[in-house]
């Protein structure tokens, strides 16, 4: 019963080229990626970043040799509504446009997705013509046609009555009671699947004296999402608590947690760690989306001009690599990339992780607990009596520390770890005021690796704009391009949600240790005599680099000046 749309068609991969979407070496790291992991070429791009939902949905229309669904050719009525399940339809993103006699015509997100064309043309007993749509397009027609005007949290908190819980804080066997009923179910349900599909890495849920405050981080900067009633406070933090396997009674002390949730069919893990506040309990979830993320070094932010340098780096068989960087820069992302590059059958390798926020094939990982006396330190020495090849250290926050992965490196054994510093000049000083004798820094340290995240441009409406002279001066933009200078500016569309950008990058600078550095290191000089030395020496400061990106349409150099700044 299903269409024929698909047969006689180009090759997918080929509407992608031919759209300019994948160029020949983005399309050869795809193409490798699924040969090892089976997947659809298509969504492997998608999950990289290298293909933007818009551009996507373009390419499955010429693929289909149909028009692209655009948000005025949704229906002013539900179609079917009797028969679909609205849940489904949002776990698959489907809205169907029209109904005939014998045939159903869909917008579909992936409008490939046979098996939901099979379920569709099950319930419904008719062909489904397949069509493609903007994934945020069917998301705005669901919430339009289903919800009637009204947000999914105002129907949910009218499900939940008028019980106000604030006068049941010391009663909590009716606390649990009420966190366990349907609509705070929903209530938090929503604002987990509604943040995993914003692509937010964090939700914050915080106590405020007039109720609950409900914010997502996305791309780095928290927005604020709509609230739900200040009656319902008690009882979605204890949901959350529950959730979490968190003690609901105790709420003087922070505790941390973790759930595993199944959102739009993929397994999902979140991070829950709660704090005691003034008006109540502050709640933040970390969610840790491994379909989302991204261990391919171009993708992360990599460029021609770094990643054969630091590749070579980090394929030596001992020394020590270090990622610098302050909270949320990027850091373990960074080393989860290294150790996959690095990830044979041949090859051992252990970590030593606070908290472990991704599990990794083929990798022994090991959970800090210090309450029992498990410390990075501890947890290395025991590493030194396995016979590893290839040992990961979370963070260097000791001197002790800092001397086992010294001792390690000495031994033959690769070892990466991080420092907390604002550039990679400063790790070196960093470790010599924990005490570490320079004579062995200068043995061990292969290469240290400082970056930020800065925020993408959304590709679909960022608009160029040529600066004026004086802001050339002021970013010395001539000594970064032949041409005459371009930057661009965000401009806000459907595709971002109207923020004018879509996802996040890197910015590096990678300082090699060689005879100069030694030197340097062995007369104690201070950072910024080491910095000069490095980029007398070829290398590229993390300004610019992100001033390459923001001249390249990648970034805004607003969003290079502001993490950068303190460097």
């Amino acid at each position: 019963m299903a269409d024929d749309v698909l047969t006689d068609r180009p090759d997918l991969a080929s509407v992608l080229t031919s759209r300019g979407l994948l160029a020949g070496a983005a399309l050869e790291r795809v193409r490798r990626l699924q040969a090892e992991s089976g997947d659809r070429l298509d969504l492997i791009a998608s999950k990289l970043g290298l293909i933007s939902d818009r551009d996507l949905a373009g390419a499955y229309a010429a693929f289909l040799g149909t028009p692209l669904i655009a948000p005025d050719d949704f229906p002013a009525e539900p179609v079917a509504p009797d028969r679909l399940q609205l849940a489904y339809l949002k776990r698959v993103r489907i809205v169907p446009l029209a109904e005939t006699d014998t045939t159903v015509t869909a917008a579909m997100a992936d409008p490939l997705d046979d098996n939901a064309i099979q379920a569709l043309e099950f319930a419904l007993g008719k062909t489904v013509l397949r069509r493609a749509a903007v994934p945020s397009d069917i998301d705005a027609a669901q919430e339009r046609l289903y919800n009637r005007g009204r947000s999914t949290i105002d129907e949910i908190s009218d499900a939940a009555g008028e019980r106000d819980d604030s006068d049941r804080e010391s009663d909590l066997e009716r606390l649990k009671d009420l966190a366990s009923e349907a609509p705070v179910i929903r209530l938090v349900n929503t604002f987990i699947s509604r943040a995993v599909e914003m692509r937010a890495s964090d939700i914050h849920i915080e106590a405020t004296e007039a109720g609950l405050r409900v914010r997502y981080r996305i791309d780095g900067v928290l927005k604020e999402m709509e609230s739900p009633p200040a009656r319902l406070r008690s009882a979605i933090i204890s949901r959350i608590k529950i959730m979490a396997k968190l003690n609901i009674a105790e709420r003087r002390l922070a505790q941390d947690g973790r759930i595993r949730l199944a959102v739009r069919g993929k397994e999902i893990d979140f991070r829950v760690s709660t704090t005691p506040a003034i008006h109540g309990e502050s709640v933040v979830l970390r969610i840790l989306d491994r379909g989302n993320l991204a261990l391919d070094f171009e993708a992360l932010g990599f460029d021609d001009s770094q990643l054969p340098t630091f590749l070579e780096c980090l394929f030596r068989p001992h020394g020590i690599v270090l990622v610098t960087g302050p909270t949320g820069s990027g850091k373990t992302t960074t080393l989860y990339a290294a150790l996959t590059r690095l990830n044979k059958p041949e090859s051992k390798i252990l970590t030593a992780e606070d908290p472990v926020e991704y599990v990794l094939n083929g990798v022994n990982q090991v959970q800090m607990k210090s309450d029992i006396g498990l410390t990075f330190a501890s947890a290395l020495r025991s590493f030194l009596r396995q016979d590893p090849d290839i040992m990961m250290i979370g963070e260097i926050r000791d001197l002790e520390t800092a001397q086992i992965a010294v001792q390690a490196a000495l031994t033959g054994h690769l070892v990466l770890s991080t420092v907390h510093t604002n550039d990679a000049a400063s790790a070196m000083t960093r470790l010599l005021d924990m005490g570490i004798e320079h004579y062995l820094l200068t043995s061990t340290i292969n290469a240290v690796l400082a970056q930020r995240l800065v925020r993408r441009l959304c590709p679909e409406c960022r608009e160029p704009f040529a600066p004026d002279e004086e802001l050339v001066k002021r970013l010395e933009l001539r000594a970064l391009t032949d041409k005459e200078p371009v930057l661009y500016r965000p401009a806000g569309c459907p595709s971002c949600n109207g923020s004018g950008y879509a996802g996040r990058t890197m910015i590096l600078e990678l300082m090699v240790t060689d005879d100069t550095i030694r030197a340097l290191v062995l007369r104690r000089a201070e950072a910024r005599e080491i910095q000069a030395a490095a980029i007398e020496n070829g290398m590229q400061t993390m300004y610019a680099h992100g001033m390459r990106k923001a001249l390249a349409g990648i970034t805004t150099f607003e969003e290079i000046l502001r993490v950068t700044r303190d460097v």
